[in-house]
Order: C-alpha cells, then structure tokens, then sequence
C-alpha cells in the first residue's frame, strides 16, 4: 500500500473530495465570469448571485462548446506530438517505494519553445487567432472541467485493469482510490508518461499559453499592450520558462514521485493551473494599468531575481546530491547531515540530508521566494480589486501544507535523523518566523 494513503485519513479525503468536486469547478467559473464581465469585482458577482441565486449561477455558466473541445483537443494533442516526437535526453526518475526506477526523455525546453513559437506564428501570419482562445474561455474552461473529470475516472479503471507498473495498488476504498489515485506512473504505452502530460505538457503549458493569449488580446482591443500586462507576462513566462528548464528536477518533487496520478493532482493541473493560476494576466486585459517605467522595472527585477532565487535553491540541493556532499554551497563545503532509513523491502539506506546554503535557513526556504515571484507578477494589477491576488493566497495555503506533508513524510522515513535535522535548520519555512 503506498504511502499517500496514509497521509491523509479516509474523513480528511472524503472531505477535501468532496470540496474539490463541490466548490472548485464553480469557483473556477465564477473567477472567470468575475474577471471577464464583473470588471474583476468580487461585490459585482456577489449581488447578482444574491439577486438572481441559483437559476443565475447557472445561467453564467457557459456551456462546453464545440469550437472549446476543438481548441483543448487540438492543443492537447499536439502537446501529446511533441512529448513523444521531440529527441531529449534519457533522465533516470528517483527508484519508488517498490523499487522501480522510471526513465523519461527530458524534451520539455523543446517542447515550450515549439508551443510558443507555433502559437505566436500562427496569430503574426494570420491562421489562428489567440483571441478566439481568449472569447470562449468560459466555454473551455467548462470543458476542462467536464473533461478532465471523466480522464479521472479513466485512469482509476485504468489502475484497477491494467496498471503500468508495480508501483500502483488500491486502498480498498473507492473514494479514497479515485481521488489520490490507483498509479504512481501511469504510462500508455512504454514510452508516454500519464503525468508528465498533465502535470507538465497540459497544466504548466497552458500557463505559458494564456499568458501569451491575455497579452494579445489586449494588444487587439487597445492597440497597445499596458506596461502593467507586459510586467505580468514576462515575470510569468520567466517562471514557466525556469520549470521546464528544470523539469527533470521537478520528476524528483512530491508531485511526481510520492503523489499518485488520482482526481487531487491531475484534475488540479488539468483544470485549476490554466484558470487560477494565469488568473492575474486575464484580470489586467480589461483592466489595463499604466505603472510608468520605473516602478515597472522595478516591480521585474524583483520577481526575476525571486525567480533566479527559487531556481537557485533547487539547483543547490540538486548539485548537492549529485555530488554526494563533495560540491561547495555559497562558496564552502556544505553542512550536512547523514541519514540512514529502512526501505519498503527491508534494505537500509542512506540520504545526505543539507543543512547550509539556501536549505540552512528552512527546511523548505524555497517556497519563499516561489510565493514573493507570485505576488510580483501580481501587483501590477494595483490594489484596486483583492481577486487578482487570490492565486498568491491559494499559492501560499498550497506551500504551507505541502512542507507540513513533506515534513510529516520525512519524519516517519527518517525518525531520529530528522529531528537532529529540525534542530539543526529549526524553522519550517520562513526563516525567523514559520
């Protein structure tokens, strides 16, 4: 039985499922309808919900259209081309709890710049529009929601009738089977990996891909793109660009190697990364902000240099595994220290465990600057509305959570090595407060 399950008890599961399934898909509905039509207002919404009540929700709610599910099908097949067409090099994942060791093709640079580059030809040479993406939003939006469901209740039959590795298994409880999921890497075929296509080529793409499309849409309204929108474009394209440069690290992450391929992750990447996450940049199509220069530059340096910081937080505790500890951190050798666990199997192990550098500050100090790059690519909306910043908000809930799972993770992996850890490198993620 693999280790997600007993994260979380069965009450816990049943109760963030049934609030996934519950208040996601009409908050992601309502955030978007709030943004496009309710000028970004929260009370605009919130009256005519209270004037017109249910029959009104529903009546916002756009139905998926055919030209939606073209669009989805259209992009998520090409992502799916370009996944297993694209040459790139042979990355061996982390071996799993029952031994296996997954082997990807590391294409995702490839694939980003293909995506972006055949998106932006086809609007400069006039074949596709990007504002057509933009005006059915909803519409799509919607299918997402639909769709990704039923590929949820896919790859739970999948689980149970054909599971691509040992690394899969059921709790005995349906529920709780559907929504952390059966697999742990699922793949069709031997060569096409289930969640590297949600996670990364579907979710983190469809990042870079609104970001581009809220962009042109303003350009093709106003004539012109607003400093405010080119700040968020660029600071989020800076962020997506750094993920797939680093995308075989991600493989090492929670996400990829501890989270199963349930309902919980990859409806999330499916449906709540294209619309929450790109949700500042839909916001600042209509609501344009002029910063003026300086406060634009500054506003980016800012959220680059979080970004460099993120970046470089991973790429030092990556070094420092790869070269078991002989690597200099900031300039000397790292401190750390040696943690011996006991595998599944009964084998005894051991992991060197950081604790100087960026990861001598907290025990997970790179969600600092992951939250401070959220909130820069945010604020050139101003403060006019507070929905713009709901991402941050969710962004936060989100990183606080996964330390306290990561840590509760390491504990029961680690015992007593762990608590020489948290004595060593004593805050869990701010460091001095948290």
């Amino acid at each position: 039985m693999g280790e997600t399950n007993t994260v979380h008890s069965p009450l816990v599961t049943y109760a963030s499922m049934l609030s996934l399934l519950c208040l996601c898909p009409p908050f992601v509905i309502l955030l978007w309808y709030t943004m496009v039509h309710a000028d970004g207002s929260i009370s605009q919404t919130w009256d005519y919900l209270k004037q017109h009540g249910l029959q009104g929700f529903i009546e916002i709610w756009p139905r998926p259209t055919a030209t939606a599910w073209k669009i989805i099908a259209c992009y998520g097949a090409f992502e799916a081309a370009l996944q297993l067409l694209l040459p790139g090099k042979r990355v061996e994942g982390p071996i799993s709890p029952t031994g296996n060791r997954p082997v990807y093709k590391a294409n995702g640079m490839a694939a980003y710049f293909v995506t972006l580059a055949t998106y932006v030809s086809l609007w400069w040479f006039g074949i596709f529009n990007p504002t057509i993406v933009y005006d059915h939003l909803g519409e799509i939006f919607s299918a997402l929601i639909f769709g990704s469901f039923i590929f949820c209740i896919l790859l739970y039959i999948k689980g149970h009738l054909a599971p691509s590795s040992t690394d899969s298994g059921s709790s005995g409880n349906a529920i709780i089977d559907f929504y952390w999921g059966m697999e742990l890497y699922p793949r069709i075929g031997k060569n096409f990996d289930i969640k590297v296509f949600t996670n990364c080529r579907f979710g983190m793409m469809s990042w870079a891909v609104l970001a581009v499309t809220y962009c042109i849409k303003q350009y093709e309204v106003n004539g012109t793109v607003a400093d405010s929108m080119l700040v968020n474009t660029i600071l989020m394209l800076v962020y997506v660009t750094k993920f797939f440069w680093w995308e075989a690290g991600y493989w090492n992450t929670m996400d990829i190697a501890h989270d199963r391929a349930g309902f919980y992750i990859c409806w999330g990447c499916l449906v709540w990364v294209p619309s929450i996450y790109t949700s500042p940049g839909m916001y600042l199509v209509n609501h344009p902000v002029n910063l003026g220069t300086q406060l634009a530059l500054f506003i980016l340096v800012a959220g680059i240099l979080c970004i460099y910081i993120n970046y470089d937080c991973d790429r030092q505790r990556q070094e420092f595994r790869r070269t078991n500890g002989k690597c200099l951190v900031w300039g000397k050798a790292p401190s750390k220290i040696v943690a011996s666990y006991t595998t599944t199997s009964g084998e005894t192990k051991t992991s060197l465990l950081l604790t100087s550098g960026w990861w001598g500050l907290s025990r997970h100090f790179h969600y600092v600057p992951e939250i401070s790059a959220a909130f820069f690519w945010t604020v050139p909306a101003l403060f006019n509305h507070f929905l713009p910043y709901f991402y941050v908000v969710f962004l936060t809930i989100l990183l606080l959570d996964r330390a306290k799972r990561d840590d509760d993770r390491c504990r029961s992996k680690y015992g007593k090595y762990w608590k020489l850890y948290c004595q060593k490198v004593s805050y869990r993620v701010i460091p001095g407060i948290y």
